[in-house]
């Protein structure tokens, strides 16, 4: 019979290769045409984000096809038919993988077109390989794209220190905002996929591959769906830099001091001012999710202004919101404890702004320099 010529570990390696053939399809499938969110109902994901990862999840879907009908029919791998495919597999899978990488950053909109364009000697490196398959072009191939890894990898930790920067500058719940993890284990699986592509790997790695596509499919999927869209500066405008007749804003006194970096018409006394009467007395920065521009337009002023005041303080905007939210909680532990009321540390971190205990426990420490656990024994 056909079947019992098929060996168990052949049937196995199938079904794995089917499996991860499937699940990307799947997933571009369910982020091209379903407008809902079915992991965070109450999330909206960026749309320039939810395309790019359906253009990964559809490369890597098709990739699977031609990968099974190439082996089915020639298995030649040093054909150049073989050669074409990786060289096609690695111009389509590194260049959408960047491009859902670089969308996850929302503080501006960085361009995909130079990682596509930094692909065209790879590919014609690939093309001298098939016309001279004896000469060296192999070597040089393979020192060229484990190169522009590496530089594309240094350039996503700057990028995402640059990223985390203005988050705190911007948001005072980080929560489900930083993509670090993400983009870390995107990396790390991308170097995996150059190393499956470009060497000779055994049955192991082969399986390890496919168990690490898997991840990164649930990884990029849940990722996608569980980011908010954020505002951020589009490119080109200046909401950094106001136009003069765009916000007026009162002169200092002669006696306020300010930070040489600060511009001379920002009047930091009348901003703290507005500060204290309109967030701090009435409690606005109790809201969840209040950013800058809304704190900023809540004041009547320009977020650039209040961004200015932060910085001449020697903080910045998620510092600041969450010193006060800290203080507040403090102040209720105190309150409902002398009086002898019945609590948890849950819902005085709910009722002092914090959508989770977790991030409510990581501001706690960053602010008193101990575990609010320990701080309440003392």
């Amino acid at each position: 019979m056909f079947f019992e010529d098929i060996s168990s570990q052949a049937i196995q390696f199938s079904i794995l290769y089917g499996i991860t053939g499937v699940v990307p399809l799947i997933a571009a499938v369910y982020l091209l045409f379903r407008r809902g969110n079915a992991f965070a109902p109450q999330v909206t994901p960026p749309l320039r984000l939810r395309r790019w990862a359906a253009s990964f999840f559809t490369v890597a879907s098709v990739g699977h096809v031609w990968w099974y009908l190439f082996y089915a029919y020639s298995g030649d791998i040093y054909s150049e038919v073989c050669v074409g495919l990786v060289t096609l597999d690695c111009v389509a899978m590194l260049t959408t993988i960047a491009g859902t990488l670089l969308s996850m950053l929302q503080d501006r909109k960085r361009p995909v077109w130079i990682a596509l364009a930094a692909m065209i000697p790879f590919v014609a490196l690939e093309v001298l390989h098939i016309l001279y398959p004896d000469g060296p072009f192999i070597k040089i191939t393979t020192i060229y794209i484990l190169s522009l890894y590496a530089l594309f990898f240094g350039y996503m930790v700057f990028a995402v220190r640059q990223y985390n920067r203005w988050l705190n500058d911007n948001y005072a719940d980080l929560e489900n905002k930083k993509v670090w993890l993400t983009q870390v284990v995107s990396l790390i699986c991308m170097l995996s996929f150059i190393l499956y592509a470009l060497i000779d790997a055994d049955i192991i790695f082969v399986y390890c591959m496919h168990a690490v596509e898997l991840i990164l499919f649930g990884l990029l999927l849940w990722r996608v769906e569980t980011l908010p869209q954020l505002d951020s500066v589009p490119a080109g405008q200046t909401d950094s830099i106001p136009q003069p007749d765009s916000v007026t804003e009162p002169e200092a006194p002669a006696e306020v001091q300010k930070d040489p970096a600060v511009p001379a018409n920002i009047d930091l006394s009348h901003i703290e001012k507005l500060l204290k009467k309109k967030c701090v007395a009435t409690g606005l920065y109790l809201q969840h999710d209040l950013s800058l521009q809304q704190l900023a337009q809540a004041l009547g002023t320009n977020r650039y202004y209040l961004s200015q005041y932060f910085s001449a303080q020697g903080i910045n905007y998620n510092t600041y919101i969450n010193g006060l939210r800290i203080n507040h909680f403090i102040n209720r532990f105190n309150e409902v404890s002398g009086s002898g009321q019945s609590f948890t540390v849950q819902q005085l971190a709910s009722e002092s702004g914090y959508h989770s205990y977790s991030t409510f426990s990581l501001a706690f420490k960053q602010r008193m320099g101990e575990s609010v656990t320990a701080w309440m024994q003392k």
